[in-house]
């Protein structure tokens, strides 16, 4: 007998003994089922993240996340890199300010500035835009006309040695931006 078998039988009182083929059977039958159940509890319980168990329950992760992401581009993602977007997923807390979307572009390979309009009233600065009052609710995104997201050393293998374009900063800014808001993209050196 091992492992929890053995537990049981020193559990028993004083004047019984496991010598006997039923009680030592029953003993070892019960102890076999909680060593499955203690096995199978140590590999669920990794599964508080999408990285336990080496992405063993990842599939699961993804589907309660809504992964894969629509603006991830289309290609094939690694398990290295499904299981960064799972948690990066996790940990997003959100926001509406300048450098949250500043942030969000930076973890995509972006370098972009955010432009705010004011309204133009008649105390208004004169090398300021004329922008009347649904201007309130649009920003630019300025940026580079291109960024070149290059092959690296945490890149699979199945990644493509370069891939550059401003999609996926398009829809990510769109789908994150708050709902009663216009965002305008601008690209150029």
């Amino acid at each position: 007998m091992s492992g929890h078998a053995e537990l049981l039988t020193l559990l028993l009182p004083k004047p019984y003994e496991a010598t006997g083929d039923v009680l030592s059977a029953s003993l070892a039958a019960e102890g076999a089922a909680l060593d499955a159940a203690h096995t199978s509890a140590e590999v669920v319980g990794q599964a508080y993240s999408p990285a336990g168990v080496d992405g063993l329950w990842l599939a699961d992760w993804e589907r309660e996340l809504g992964l894969p992401d629509t603006c991830a581009g289309g290609y094939d993602q690694t398990q290295a890199e499904r299981i960064a977007a799972a948690l990066a997923k996790i940990r997003a807390r959100g926001g509406q300010s300048r450098a949250y979307y500043v942030a969000v572009a930076k973890a995509l390979g972006y370098e972009i500035t955010i432009e705010e309009h004011a309204v133009y009233t008649c105390e208004s600065p004169c090398g300021q835009p004329i922008c009347d009052e649904p201007w309130r609710f649009a920003f630019t995104v300025r940026g580079p006309q291109v960024t070149v997201r290059e092959f690296t050393a945490t890149s699979g293998c199945a990644d493509p040695l370069a891939s550059w374009g401003n999609a996926a900063l398009e829809c990510i800014i769109t789908r994150l931006k708050p709902a009663h808001t216009y965002v305008q993209f601008a690209y150029g050196e």
